[in-house]
């Protein structure tokens, strides 16, 4: 296992490549839509949405996602079994997890840097990273967030907190697989990853500074 908190001089060399402060983050294009409101990225399966934004002077309203326009773009229905709210402060960072379950998430407070990883060695996209900010906060017209296919590993870093995390899945987390626990590290140099946060301004889960290699990984899979 690699533990995160290793403070050893050679760590210490390695770590300044995997701070970005501006990644390249994903900007939606008229090629990428495939329905009124979903685009797709490089990552197969992987889909970002925006969301109109109705603003007055009592604040704003806005619909989220119309489920039967995912359906149709996942190719089957997506039946929700559990909502989820997580709430986080600024800095801290959450990943990368792969659940065995498909997600839908979106931002709606706060601003977070969203990073994916393709870890499925099947895929086309495998080892494909992208990049999102998403919030609803902080666009005037839009919100946005992102469909996130069963394996992908996804994180969270919290650009501006208090961040709400609110993410619908087709599985209860009481049936996950205790696989599911297991977290890729954020600096696996396989991934190579840009954080827009520096290491030592990070706060992380006793989970995640145990996480493990993609290598291992796949083999517990």
């Amino acid at each position: 296992m690699n533990n995160l908190t290793n403070s050893s001089p050679q760590n210490h060399q390695a770590q300044p490549n995997y701070y970005q402060p501006q990644p390249n983050y994903y900007q939606p294009q008229p090629e990428d839509q495939v329905s009124e409101h979903f685009y797709k990225t490089k990552i197969n399966g992987l889909y970002y949405f925006q969301a109109e934004k109705f603003n007055d002077e009592r604040g704003f309203f806005s619909q989220v996602v119309i489920l039967p326009e995912l359906d149709k773009i996942f190719g089957q229905p997506f039946n929700i079994k559990q909502v989820n709210h997580a709430r986080s402060k600024k800095n801290v960072v959450r990943g990368m997890h792969a659940e065995g379950w498909n997600k839908l998430i979106t931002v709606i407070s706060g601003k977070i840097c969203s990073v994916l990883a393709d870890i499925r060695p099947d895929s086309p996209t495998f080892k494909q990273i992208e990049y999102f900010e998403l919030g609803y906060d902080h666009q005037e017209k839009y919100g946005n967030g992102l469909f996130i296919p069963q394996g992908l590993a996804n994180s969270i870093c919290v650009l501006e907190g208090p961040v709400s995390y609110l993410y619908l899945v087709d599985k209860l987390y009481q049936n996950r697989d205790e696989k599911d626990n297991l977290s890729v590290n954020i600096f696996d140099p396989e991934l190579n990853i840009n954080w827009p946060i520096k290491k030592e301004e990070m706060i992380l889960s006793a989970r995640d500074k145990q996480a493990v290699s993609l290598e291992e990984m796949l083999k517990a899979k």
